[in-house]
């Protein structure tokens, strides 16, 4: 049961909400258990607590699985929260970071890092995947904000649409005249926790943190924005405001996690719906829930892609697409007899 106050809609029954805030935690830790624990080779659970041991089994932790978990966190977290935020500011519930055209911007600063620096690893190459998302959020959003209502929901998802278009065709003509970068590209594009080390951890954690408290410091500002923009202002909320520091957050988020997994899909949209059947239409829970499950989400994605087909992997990018794609049908099914 819910009620309206200056915070905009309120989740009565806190102890509830913790309990379930608990559940979605254990399944969190369950699934970075699972993320050190399982791939071609099974490490028995038991030696997940003396990782720092000699011996394979704690060398293939330290070195392989641990930093792969860690990205997955990070990621995880950062995917769910832009997510999240790009639905509050947009309130089209099957928005997803790639409206502002952040995946398709790291996309073609990677295909020119390759193309014409010789960049050909990660972690050479994750400054120009972040900044070419940051650059093209701020087109999207500059061109968008023109005209008298500033820069809409609708704009900005217009804009954005179109810049992908424009930027996917000169990324097939760049790929099109120098095919050697085709394999390079195919490798980050699809998305993967692998090949990435702790380095690239310890470049971009400050931007996703500087996004992670800009998230919860929006979330009272997007329970108002829920009741309309005009109810808002009478409330007392700048939207323009509000917008502008929503999309700065998600900008920080997306083209971090971006430069660290590639263009992941699906988290960022499926995430916060999940948290939302938990946490109810609140965004002060919604962004706590979202929290655990985008990271949650992405790293049982990830271990599943590493069982399905041994002694190989499915690249997380793939498995989140398969898990995602399925739950994408019942949520368009569920908007369209009304049930969200």
């Amino acid at each position: 049961m819910t009620q309206l106050s200056e915070a905009g809609p309120i989740t009565r029954g806190p102890s509830r909400a913790w309990s379930k805030l608990l559940l979605v935690v254990a399944l969190l830790l369950v699934a970075i258990a699972l993320s050190l624990a399982l791939g071609s080779r099974s490490i028995p659970l038991a030696h997940l607590l003396d990782w720092q041991a000699a011996g394979d089994d704690q060398r293939i932790i330290r070195e392989l699985r641990l930093p792969r978990t860690l990205i997955g966190l990070l990621a995880g977290v950062a995917l769910g929260l832009a997510g999240a935020l790009m639905q509050g500011v947009s309130r089209n519930p099957i928005a997803d970071p790639g409206l502002l055209g952040i995946n398709a911007g790291s996309a073609l600063a990677v295909v020119v890092a390759i193309t014409w620096f010789d960049v050909t690893s990660p972690s050479r190459y994750v400054w120009f995947a972040f900044l070419g998302g940051v650059l093209a959020a701020g087109v999207v959003y500059g061109v968008g904000s023109f005209g008298i209502d500033g820069g809409s929901p609708l704009k900005l998802t217009l804009v954005g649409a179109a810049l992908t278009a424009v930027v996917s065709s000169f990324i097939t003509l760049i790929l099109l005249s120098n095919t050697g970068s085709l394999a390079q590209f195919r490798f980050w594009q699809v998305g993967s926790l692998a090949g990435r080390d702790l380095g690239m951890v310890r470049i971009l954690w400050p931007f996703v943190l500087a996004g992670i408290v800009l998230s919860f410091a929006s979330a009272r500002g997007l329970n108002l924005l829920a009741l309309g923009d005009d109810l808002a202002r009478g409330l007392g909320q700048s939207v323009a405001g509000m917008r502008l520091i929503c999309l700065t957050a998600v900008v920080l988020l997306s083209g971090a996690a971006t430069a660290l997994a590639g263009p992941i899909v699906f988290v960022g949209l499926v995430a916060p719906h999940i948290a939302r059947h938990f946490a109810g239409p609140d965004y002060r829970w919604i962004m706590t829930y979202t929290f655990f499950v985008g990271p949650a989400l992405l790293l049982a994605a990830d271990v599943a892609g590493r069982l399905v087909v041994p002694p190989g992997e499915l690249e997380a990018g793939l498995a989140v697409a398969l898990i995602g794609a399925p739950l994408m049908i019942v949520l368009v099914r569920r908007l369209r007899l009304g049930g969200l």
